[in-house]
């Protein structure tokens, strides 16, 4: 399996980006951004707020590859609301596999459900132009298959399963 790092990760327990942009970002909670998240298959990462929400059980966690955004933005969970930001992958093409990262605790599998589409606040949060230039590059939502956690640091990435266009 090919050699990814986990760059971030960001574990919020609150709405990140509620009402309008152009009120400007929410003042939000210290200690999102953290060095181990842990993973429940069906259920997605614990202590966020997506986890064990019927609506976002299929797409529980983000990912988005820091190639992405930078440059001419900076590559910060804590703007773009995403959970894991990986570099040495291009995660957007991945959508509809399965994929497989590896920190050293056990497989964790994640079934990449669709594209992480890039809303208004990344005007806001990144800088103007954002919100376009990720368009196709956001990241991808994603289904957790398996129990394990995720860290901060160097990790195997594999797809068990490909895609429909793989």
């Amino acid at each position: 399996m090919p050699r990814v790092r986990i760059l971030q990760l960001l574990v919020s327990p609150v709405h990140r980006l509620a009402g309008r942009p152009g009120d400007g970002p929410p003042e939000l909670p210290p200690g999102e951004r953290v060095t181990r998240a842990e993973v429940r298959a069906g259920l997605g990462i614990v202590g966020d707020r997506y986890f064990n929400q019927a609506a976002h059980r299929d797409a529980s966690v983000t990912l988005m590859a820091a190639e992405r955004l930078s440059p001419p933005y900076p590559a910060d969970l804590l703007l773009t609301r995403r959970n894991v930001l990986l570099s040495g992958i291009d995660i957007d093409a991945c959508v509809g596999a399965t994929v497989v990262l590896d920190c050293g605790y056990g497989a964790v599998e994640l079934e990449v459900r669709r594209a992480a589409r890039p809303c208004a606040w990344m005007d806001v949060t990144l800088g103007p132009g954002a919100q376009r230039f990720l368009r196709g590059g956001g990241g991808v939502r994603c289904r957790p298959l398996t129990d394990g956690v995720l860290a901060v640091g160097p990790a195997e990435f594999g797809i068990r399963h490909p895609g429909p266009g793989a």
